[in-house]
């Protein structure tokens, strides 16, 4: 199976790996999937980084540090968490291109717009979406298909964005993109070697709760 890149444009880490993983998508190497984070983490139980008063204020600055680094223009919108369901749909009912992709994810967090119908209309005219843009997004086969590539991304055990597939390895978050490099050049580090059985590491304690 192809290499997939699992993201949300909720959020900002996306938004930055986005920027390195462009290239590979343009080529055919990787595909984009974009998914609802929030469905993910309520199918896990667990809560969001957001979610964590003092999580949710390093993630800020962490996301804020790493475009710095990167020379990545970085806005936040003027509520997060938000919701993303019109720009998911929107992605979706624009065909899922490197050009929505772009367009939408630098609606969000280059120029801070907040991600709504209302802001994201211009985006979806310049993507060749004319008229209701409410009616293109809630149209059955548009949320069927968010559906069903979240139910995927949890099916491969995704838990949270941006990840990369690659065979039976999920490789998470901007900070990992050397090692999803490497076993994307190279998948059979996932095969032998240490990468490939530090999964079956026993567990030596559980919490109770």
């Amino acid at each position: 199976m192809k290499p997939r890149w699992y993201f949300d444009f909720v959020s900002p880490f996306s938004y930055l790996h986005w920027q390195k993983m462009r290239p590979l998508v343009e080529a055919g190497r990787v595909e984009a999937v974009p998914i609802l984070l929030g469905a993910v983490l309520d199918a896990l139980g667990t809560l969001g980084p957001a979610e964590i008063p003092a999580k949710r204020e390093f993630i800020y600055r962490q996301a804020l540090w790493q475009a710095r680094r990167e020379g990545v223009p970085l806005v936040f919108p003027p509520a997060h968490p938000f919701n993303p369901l019109p720009a998911l749909r929107l992605c979706i009912a624009a065909g899922i291109g490197v050009q929505a992709i772009d367009a939408i994810f630098n609606a969000i967090w280059r120029d801070g717009l907040d991600g709504s119908t209302a802001t994201l209309a211009p985006v979806a005219r310049g993507l060749g979406i004319e008229g209701d843009l409410d009616a293109a997004i809630a149209a059955p086969e548009v949320k069927q298909r968010l559906r069903g590539m979240t139910e995927s991304a949890l099916s491969a055990g995704v838990f949270g964005v941006p990840t990369l597939q690659v065979e039976g390895g999920l490789f998470w978050g901007n900070d990992s993109h050397d090692l999803m490099m490497a076993v994307l050049e190279d998948p059979g580090l996932l095969r032998e070697g240490p990468l490939a059985t530090v999964g079956s590491l026993p567990v030596g304690i559980r919490r109770k709760g």
